[in-house]
């Protein structure tokens, strides 16, 4: 390659870069005042560790969570900043507190989003066989949160849909988990979540319609990563046969599932557009956001020796073994956070969230329609 041409790549990657960042602050132009999160342990920035009393069985309660950003635990399931820290950034807005923190600021909206939450109640997942070992706080219960924060600060509905009209809405990433507790403890078949996606993502449906019935104008609605890239299913359905793993290096079939799930929101999304014309709803693709952290390891900083390994963990090919979780008392952390995608076996670095949020951002931005 020529100078010139050398001299021509670096000027796109830089232009590309600034972009990014562009982009990033000019959520602000968006000019909300609040933000209102529903969600699972992606989103959640600390309802979990205050709704429980048993701390000890939850990893995220424990150091090293929160060591590079926070010096403590927020119960925040990273080492650090969550996207939806980095997505109230860009809008120019404080770190939304969790809601069971009932001396916190809600001026500026609310975290609803509990570690473990899955989009289908219990007594429905209860009806499935499916155990719940982490939270009965699903989407309807935060939603019911988020009905009661609104009936505390609204003195009816005409009030409510004014103090809303600034808000932005994330009803997710919600759903995962749905299909994590069965793959993962009872070793249910792929087959069966796809058959269980329809209804998971109905729930999300109608909990977007609740959100729009309590007078929310602006609403993102996020798919799933693509789970079959995070430790913990790579350990526990990693096999020899390289027919199982897809370009990425990560289980196949279970990224089949999470597509499914996201062309199911995707398609709800069209039907709640037509049924709420005046409402702008925007499809969250974390899916590729995520993939982009893979696509792009090097030039994002990311190790490719460490690409699909758990900073904090030990055990296999993936830094993970189920009796030695992260947050337990010797088991190791890296030394650079900042050169992992993956946290712990299930969760994103700060470095990959602050990554994902600006290319979220990026993209619902021009779908928003702020003017």
């Amino acid at each position: 390659m020529m100078a010139n041409e050398k001299a021509l790549v670096l000027f796109i990657c830089f232009m590309i870069l600034q972009a990014a960042m562009a982009a990033a602050a000019d959520l602000k132009s968006c000019k909300f005042d609040q933000i209102y999160q529903l969600g699972d342990s992606t989103s959640d920035t600390g309802n979990y560790i205050l709704e429980t009393s048993n701390l000890t069985a939850f990893p995220c309660a424990h150091p090293p969570y929160g060591e590079t950003f926070f010096k403590n635990v927020t119960g925040r399931c990273s080492d650090g900043l969550l996207m939806i820290d980095y997505i109230a950034k860009a809008a120019g807005l404080p770190f939304l507190n969790p809601y069971k923190n009932k001396d916190a600021d809600f001026r500026h909206g609310a975290n609803f989003a509990v570690a473990g939450a899955t989009a289908l109640p219990d007594h429905v997942l209860a009806a499935k066989n499916i155990p719940l070992t982490r939270t009965h706080s699903s989407l309807d219960v935060q939603l019911d949160w988020m009905f009661t924060h609104f009936n505390s600060i609204c003195l009816d509905d005409h009030d409510c849909a004014k103090k809303l009209k600034s808000a932005l809405f994330f009803v997710g990433k919600i759903g995962p988990d749905d299909y994590s507790y069965p793959l993962l403890l009872q070793g249910r078949p792929v087959e069966e979540m796809k058959a269980m996606a329809p209804e998971v993502v109905d729930a999300i449906a109608e909990g977007v319609r609740r959100v729009i019935k309590s007078g929310g104008v602006k609403i993102v609605v996020p798919g799933s990563f693509p789970i079959g890239c995070l430790p913990v299913f790579l350990t526990d359905f990693q096999t020899h046969d390289d027919a199982d793993y897809d370009d990425h290096n990560c289980i196949r079939k279970l990224n089949d599932v999470a597509k499914h799930h996201n062309n199911l929101v995707i398609k709800a999304i069209e039907k709640l557009k037509k049924e709420n014309p005046n409402t702008v709803i925007v499809y969250g693709d974390y899916y590729n956001a995520f993939l982009n952290l893979i696509r792009n390891a090097k030039k994002l900083g990311f190790s490719k020796i460490e690409l699909h390994k758990a900073c904090c963990g030990t055990g296999g090919d993936y830094n993970f073994d189920v009796t030695r979780l992260c947050g337990t008392a010797g088991v190791p952390v890296c030394q650079q956070p900042e050169k992992f995608i993956s946290w712990d076996e299930a969760h994103i670095t700060q470095h990959g969230h602050q990554i994902m949020s600006d290319w979220v951002i990026s993209d619902i931005l021009p779908k928003l329609e702020c003017h």
